[in-house]
């Protein structure tokens, strides 16, 4: 599979992962929307993972890090992941802008920080050199979500986002996502918010797809699992269920990339309906600012 987006009319539709998957050592694989749904596992994404592991290797061990834009450290995913049933036996790793917020926190230490977001997220400041304050004496402002998801919007942030561009606090995104799937509706994350305060002019960092530092991590993750040698970024293949995020991310990094189409694209491909089936995309994918090397319905062996 190339690396870059390929000419319009020209993006194969897969039946199942096995398809391609000889030529792959490591899948850089999304969870929300891929994995799950926010409500309930995908358990055709999770044995694909699995028999994709299983593989002989070609030179080197088959492994799959799931790299998510989730705002928590890797360790909150895993939880969930057990919680819907997904094996740990369908990953090796698992990396989150969590973990990268995380690392761009500990680089100014003791620094005053104010939480934008819900109380759960709560666990990314665990055992850092950090105050947390309010908006009105913060040095840096880190954002994980809106407090509450289900009824507000950036609108409704208007004026704190103004007050913080005002004394040009800097903020790290922890949630690069404008929006996620949740029992069938998009509900916004923190990325509407970084969006809403750069459109104010302010300085924002984001930790997660689609920005390179993620893909480095994850590469350099995947070296140390197999005795610090790095894939050939020609085998590897990034999975995901969003063209701004996952596929942008991995075309810019210059990887393989494969999109699920039940995902947050599910209503404009026509396939959120259980019943339905994917069709011809050809022209809603020439419509797009970047375009994935493949599609496939979701992600199934």
């Amino acid at each position: 599979m190339p690396a870059r987006s390929p000419a319009p009319g020209h993006v194969p539709t897969l039946r199942g992962l096995a398809a391609i998957a000889e030529g792959v050592d490591l899948i850089l694989c999304d969870v929300w929307g891929v994995l799950h749904d926010g409500t309930n596992a995908h358990p055709g994404a999770s044995d694909a993972l699995m028999r994709f592991r299983a593989l002989p290797g070609a030179g080197r061990p088959r492994r799959v890090i799931l790299v998510s834009n989730a705002p928590r450290p890797w360790p909150g995913v895993r939880e969930i992941l057990d919680g819907f049933g997904i094996p740990r036996a369908a990953y090796d790793a698992i990396l989150t802008s969590g973990d990268l917020t995380r690392s761009l926190i500990a680089a100014h230490p003791g620094a005053r920080i104010h939480h934008l977001g819900p109380e759960r997220d709560a666990p990314i400041f665990a055992d850092l050199d950090l105050t947390l304050v309010p908006a009105a004496e913060a040095e840096r402002v880190v954002c994980t979500g809106l407090f509450d998801d289900t009824c507000e919007t950036a609108d409704d942030y208007r004026a704190t986002l103004a007050a913080l561009r005002a004394r040009d606090v800097p903020m790290i995104c922890a949630n690069p996502d404008l929006v996620v799937e949740r029992r069938g509706q998009l509900i916004p994350c923190a990325g509407l918010l970084a969006e809403a305060y750069e459109a104010l002019g302010g300085q924002v960092a984001y930790a997660g797809k689609p920005h390179r530092p993620v893909y480095e991590a994850a590469m350099a993750m995947a070296g140390t699992l197999d005795a610090g040698t790095p894939p050939n970024a020609a085998r590897v293949l990034a999975v995901g269920d969003a063209l701004r995020t996952d596929i942008a991310g991995a075309v810019g990094f210059g990887i393989p990339n494969l999109l699920v189409a039940r995902g947050i694209h599910a209503e404009e491909l026509g396939v959120s309906a259980e019943q339905a089936s994917l069709g011809d995309i050809a022209h809603w994918l020439d419509a797009q600012a970047v375009r994935p090397d493949a599609v496939i319905e979701r992600l199934v062996w």
